[in-house]
């Protein structure tokens, strides 16, 4: 993939500044009891692009993650969303802003039909209030349209003959395709994607990396966590590497194989080093 010219024209150090950045953190911090697990000095997400989050087991990813979207407090620090500072927003009021995300482990409502699925990541539905609810005509044409959208998306994601189907009879690649298409109903800004590839089987791999970058030349930020380092420098514009909680280096893809930060973050420092003998040489 052609290296986009933004990525060529800046300087790959932690915390660099990007020319039209949508997520900016400043100061995050978690800990539990004793343990740091994230403190991110300054983070920021260029708009437009597909940046990947990586890092060795336990860096702090998830938990970046979890504290951006509302699902888990910060202990300290800011962050903002085009800019509209989130800190301390819940998760839902977050998702309204047009930060959206998934999970690792799929949360799909397994007893709900791949539809229903669908129609309950709708937002702004006038029937979900109490008193248009009883009056069906002031909410029944949106529904209508709701639904066209929900099959728009099931077809590009190739789930239509799964719409009856109930969600809990997928796979688990054809959840994670079920999970993307559904976070496109809020019509977000951003998708915040935690491992999306995890446990997809090659076939599906190919296809949900399709789907990302395609979400990407129609103009969505995408920022996803990843282990799999061929799907890493495959599709990412940028990539961003956490270790012990802290952002250690950012940079394009080309570069961060050969970084000596991201090596000692996932092999340990000195790890290229002779072993001291006791002897003199």
């Amino acid at each position: 993939m052609p290296v986009p010219e933004p990525a060529r024209e800046l300087e790959p150090v932690p915390g660099v500044r990007k020319p039209d950045p949508l997520l900016v953190l400043d100061d995050v911090t978690r800990t539990f009891g004793g343990l740091v697990a994230v403190h991110v000095e300054h983070l920021e997400v260029q708009r437009g692009t597909i940046t990947a989050l990586i890092g060795p087991n336990g860096a702090g990813k998830t938990t970046l993650f979890n504290v951006v979207s509302g699902f888990d407090r910060a202990d300290g620090g800011e962050w903002s969303f085009d800019g509209q500072p989130l800190s301390g927003r819940p998760p839902h009021r977050i998702a309204r802003y047009g930060m959206v995300r998934t999970f690792q482990l799929t949360r799909t409502p397994a007893r709900l039909t791949v539809l229903e699925n669908m129609l309950l990541a709708a937002t702004a539905q006038r029937g979900e209030r109490l008193l248009p609810a009883l009056l069906r005509p002031l909410w029944r044409g949106q529904e209508r349209e709701i639904v066209v959208r929900a099959d728009e998306l099931l077809n590009r994601f190739r789930l239509t003959k799964l719409r009856d189907e109930y969600a809990g009879t997928l796979s688990g690649g054809q959840r994670k395709l079920l999970e993307l298409a559904r976070a496109l109903m809020a019509r977000p800004v951003m998708l915040l994607l935690d491992e999306p590839m995890a446990g997809v089987n090659p076939a599906l791999t190919q296809s949900l990396l399709g789907h990302i970058t395609a979400l990407r030349d129609e103009g969505l930020t995408v920022c996803f966590v990843e282990h799999d380092m061929d799907v890493v420098m495959g599709i990412s514009d940028w990539v961003a590497v956490m270790a012990g909680g802290r952002l250690v280096a950012e940079g394009p893809p080309y570069t961060i194989g050969r970084n000596r930060a991201v090596v000692d973050a996932y092999l340990g420092k000195r790890h290229d080093e002779p072993e001291a003998t006791g002897e003199e040489t």
